[in-house]
This record gives C-alpha cells, structure tokens and sequence, in this order.
C-alpha cells in the first residue's frame, strides 16, 4: 500500500509539475534554440549536448554512462554528520570532492577505478561555466538517461563546491556486512536511507559493473542486461551461485549464477537478509517500481550536504529515457529451482525462461 500511494503521489506530482510548466512563463536562452523555466537551467543545455555527443558516444548507455551515475553515489554518500557531532569534518556529500580532490580521493579503496571517469569528465568541466559538484550528478542524470527503462532523473545548479577533501572511510565496501551499509546510509542521510531505501538505491546495479573487485577482469555486469534499465539485477541476485568469472577469492566477491557475471557479497547478503529481502523480491517483474524508487532516492542523494532551498531545479533539461525493452524473465539454461528465495511472505514471481543456448554475460 506505501508503494501504491507513493507511486500515485509521484503520478499526480508528474501531472501537476506538467500542467505548471504548461502555465509558467518560459525564458529565451541565449543560444537561440531552446527555452527553460529559469534562466540558471540554458546553460545546462550545452553540457548535455557535449556529453551526449562526445562522452556517452551520442546518447549511449555505455560504459561511460554508468561509470558517470556510480560517480554521482561515491560523491554524495561521502558525508557523516556523526562525524561532525565529535567534531571532525565529515565530508560534504555532493560537493564535487571526489574530482576537484581526485588525487586524494580516487585513491581511497572504495573509489579504485572512479579515476577514470574523473579525468574523462574534467575537459568537459574545464570548457562549461559549471560548479564540479552540479557537473557531476548532471552528468550521471544524463548517462542514466541513455538506457532504456530509466527514470527522468532531478538536475539542480546552484550546489556549492567542496574546500576540503571527504575523509576516507565514508563509502560502502563490497565486502561490507548489511549492518555497515545500512548504518553508514542511515549516518549520511540522517536517517532517511533505512535498509528499504537503500534496496531503492542499489537499483542502480541494473546498468553496473565491476572494473576492479576481480584484479583480471574488467567491465564485469552484475547482470545480463546491463544496457537496460530493468528487473533482472534482481532476479540474478536471488539465483545460486555457482562460479567466478574470473580468478575468484576476491575480497566483497562471492560466486554468480552465470559466466560473465559478477556478484558483489553485498548484492548478495542484502537480497538474503530479513530485513530487506522482501523489498529486494518486490523489484522483480516490477519495472515501475524500479523507475520511481531509484528517481525518488536519487533526488535526495544528488543534494546530500546542500540546501534544496539553494537550488534551482533544471530536471527539464534531462532527456525523457527510452522505453523499457524486453520482459522479465531467467536466463537460458536456468530454472525456477535455481532461485534462492529469502522473502518468506510472498511467492517469487513466475517467470519465462529466456530460450536457447545457456546465457553468458559479456563485458561491457
């Protein structure tokens, strides 16, 4: 029923914005092409056309493009009030640290492998008249945007940089217990990220994969469709186990259902634990809730350590992502009795089993 009224509530907030912007009053920018609602927002309008054509190789949902949006969650979560309240500095969330700092933070172990993205980005901060922290979850709007099935997510100008690099420590591992994880989402939002909402943000791993848990591999998806903005991150997870894709024994890996595939150890405990599993087995076949969670969560992360009533919303400018492709369904070769169910309250959906040859999963 939570999920119903908020669905409903983003549904009439959708209309209402809708019938709003057909009402306010829209201003000419300056390139002689387009209009926004605010005047802040035309400069925005040159940074997406850039990124689409020159970083996410002409709206692609590349490799790039998922790199961009894992940025916008290593930016942001690197705060802790409960650090403040010893009185330590503890980070600014979504203040551009982790490039404008990149020396520094790129080299902390949960950031390995973000240095790449961050100096692809860097020429396109270098040529547009952006602060790096609005650049960064812009840009990670823009790349999610590119795969089909994703929700429009929120663009905001206006965040002020970062002075000071984040202190180590304050990003999830994948070798982290669900306690860690739950309380070190729950430290940075001030609570609002329970172990449900951070189900909500973990869908974000539909159009994920891992450069560095396995030291001989790369571009390893965590699921097999990490070109679409779908349900099938979470029916893998809830499949056995039965091989690495790689060398395997890595730390925060453990084993995935099928070759090519990686499963993180956190994927994996949080999908099983009491506390979410429900949750976790509530996204399968359910491409709505997998679109309205992730865009309701990514608004409030895209601001951790901002004030909202600094900011000037720009969500216009993002592209409306391409539909949902394909169904929900196991992979070729699986069965029914490959899932390992964790949610004792409701069934596990019955899915169609994709035809043909047993599926592998290639690199991205």
């Amino acid at each position: 029923m939570a999920f119903k009224n908020l669905l409903t509530f983003v549904s009439l907030a959708a209309a209402l914005t809708g019938a709003n912007a057909a009402l306010t009053r829209r201003v000419a920018c300056p390139d002689g092409k387009n209009t926004a609602t605010n005047a802040a927002c035309c400069q925005l309008f040159a940074v997406r056309d850039d990124l689409q054509e020159n970083l996410f190789h002409g709206g692609q949902c590349t490799a790039e493009a998922h790199e961009s949006l894992r940025l916008t969650f290593h930016d942001a979560i690197a705060i802790s009030p409960a650090l403040e309240a010893q009185g330590k500095f503890g980070g600014g969330g979504a203040d551009g640290s982790i490039a404008i700092f990149s020396d520094i933070e790129t080299n902390f172990h949960p950031n390995i492998g973000l240095d790449e993205i961050v100096q692809l980005q860097k020429p396109f901060i270098a040529r547009h008249n952006l602060s790096v922290a609005d650049f960064i979850q812009f840009a990670g709007a823009i790349g999610a945007s590119n795969c089909p099935g994703a929700p429009q997510l929120a663009a905001f100008v206006g965040r002020k940089d970062a002075t000071q690099p984040a202190p180590d420590g304050l990003v999830p591992e994948p070798f982290h217990t669900p306690d860690q994880i739950f309380d070190r989402l729950a430290d940075a939002s001030q609570g609002e990220f329970d172990p449900i909402l951070t189900v909500w943000l973990l869908t974000a791993h539909t159009v994920a994969a891992a450069n560095d848990v396995d030291p001989t591999k790369s571009g390893l998806p965590f699921d097999s469709t990490p070109g679409l903005w779908d349900t099938q991150f979470f029916v893998e997870t809830q499949l056995r186990g039965i091989l690495f894709p790689g060398s395997g024994g890595n730390q925060g890996e453990v084993e995935s259902p099928l070759p090519g595939e990686i499963r993180l150890q956190s994927d994996h405990t949080i999908a099983r634990d009491p506390r979410t599993a429900c949750e976790w087995q509530s996204f399968v076949d359910n491409q709505p809730k997998a679109q309205a969670m992730f865009q309701f969560v990514f608004h409030d992360l895209s601001i951790l350590g901002q004030n909202i009533d600094d900011l000037v919303d720009c969500t216009e400018v993002v592209p409306i992502p391409p539909p949902p492709q394909g169904i929900t369904h196991l992979p070729a070769g699986k069965t029914m009795n490959d899932i390992e169910q964790a949610c004792a309250d409701t069934p596990f959906p019955t899915l169609p089993i994709d035809p043909g040859p047993a599926t592998s999963v290639a690199p991205v």
